[in-house]
């Protein structure tokens, strides 16, 4: 494996912590705070709508080379997890967490056509998923790790640990990435050209309602487990390193899949299963051993379409290939944001921790939809992008 790729998995890596993490910990940031679980839950939602807001002005910075961008963001990134771990009071550490989500869609948008330029041929979804492997990996030892540091010192100390890793990162980027220059400067205008046709616009909603189903339930998941599926607190660091291990698996999986068929059919199918999924975690998760298959079935879903939608929009947005990199994950953390805002909305009306499930399925339905139409319109009699 490439080192220039283990690399991009470190950024990946911490970026995971500082996104997964809050889930685990979120009884006590309520705790301590005085908030519900359900306020606390906007500090998720505050990460994710600083994604949305940092990953497009990265257009502006086409004009250097791939390799400075992912220095400067890593660097923001190890910052604004600093600034968590000092915040005084909940109003401030929504605010760090909204700076700490400011560099995460553009690393990912940018590493991800980094990868995607050191990958072998025919290999780029691979290439990819690798990348995005630091992010699953986060979630089976780092968010675990994380929750039992919250538990057993206090929540600040996992913001602490990523703004370490964000060090060891920035040693690994500046030694093992080599210099890959940045993509043609198509204008200002240029770079937005692709958001003309329909394909982009499908596969960013699709990344979306699709990813949002998903947090609508994730986002709650500790409560979950504690209050319906029947578990103690002290097992959730546990039960979260086999939600990891489903993304592993998933993640790989996607990736190598898509190198073999169309990214489209992989992702389309796969959101097809998440819909499944979810109804069934809503009517099964007070079984306890059932609740954690679905869960690890549901997040080796979520990142089973993620590199396959991360190629499709760099593929799609020709001359805008930055800004459609990043698209991606600013769809992916407006349905977090969404999700999480929305997967509260049964909890405030009173209803038990099973029911944002509920909620999620319709969302995951019309991602199944979008990505239907797209496979229709774009694949289904296309020649395989890396076989032409």
């Amino acid at each position: 494996m490439k080192k220039s790729l283990i690399a991009l998995a470190f950024g990946t890596l911490g970026l995971g912590i500082a996104e997964f993490v809050m889930m685990g910990i979120l009884p006590d940031v309520a705790a301590e705070m005085k908030v519900s679980i359900a306020t606390a839950g906007h500090l998720i939602s505050a990460y994710a709508i600083g994604v949305c807001v940092g990953a497009p002005p990265r257009v502006l910075a086409r004009k250097y080379t791939l390799k400075h961008i992912l220095v400067v963001l890593v660097s923001g990134f190890m910052d604004g997890n600093i600034f968590a771990r000092l915040a005084p009071h909940f109003l401030t550490l929504l605010a760090a967490r909204f700076i700490s989500g400011l560099p995460h869609g553009a690393y990912f948008g940018v590493g991800s056509i980094v990868a995607s330029k050191l990958a072998d041929p025919g290999k780029g979804s691979t290439a990819v998923s690798i990348m995005f492997a630091g992010m699953t990996v986060a979630n089976l030892f780092g968010v675990p790790l994380g929750t039992w540091l919250s538990n057993a010192v206090s929540w600040r100390v996992p913001f602490l640990l990523v703004g370490a890793w964000g060090v060891a990162t920035l040693f690994c980027i500046r030694r093992w990435v080599p210099r890959v220059e940045g993509l043609p400067d198509t204008g200002f205008k240029g770079q937005f050209r692709f958001l003309k046709h329909l394909a982009p616009w499908l596969i960013i909603g699709a990344t979306m309602f699709g990813n949002g189903s998903v947090f609508c339930w994730y986002s709650y998941i500790n409560p979950l487990l504690t209050h319906v599926s029947g578990f103690r607190p002290e097992s959730v660091s546990l039960l979260m390193i086999l939600a990891g291990a489903g993304m592993v698996v998933g993640n790989l999986a996607g990736g190598k899949l898509s190198d073999i068929y169309m990214p489209g059919r992989v992702a389309m199918v796969t959101q097809g299963c998440i819909f499944a999924v979810l109804l069934s975690i809503f009517f099964f998760s007070g079984t306890g051993w059932l609740s954690v298959l679905l869960m690890c079935c549901c997040t080796a879903g979520l990142f089973a379409v993620s590199s396959p939608q991360q190629i499709l929009l760099i593929r799609y947005s020709p001359g805008g290939e930055m800004l459609g990199a990043a698209s991606a994950q600013v769809a992916f953390n407006l349905g977090n944001a969404l999700g999480a805002y929305v997967g509260g909305l049964p909890l405030r009306a009173g209803l038990g921790y099973q029911y944002p499930a509920l909620v999620a399925a319709p969302v995951a339905l019309v991602g199944f939809s979008l990505l239907l139409v797209f496979y229709r319109r774009y694949e289904r009699h296309a020649a395989h992008p890396d076989r032409a």
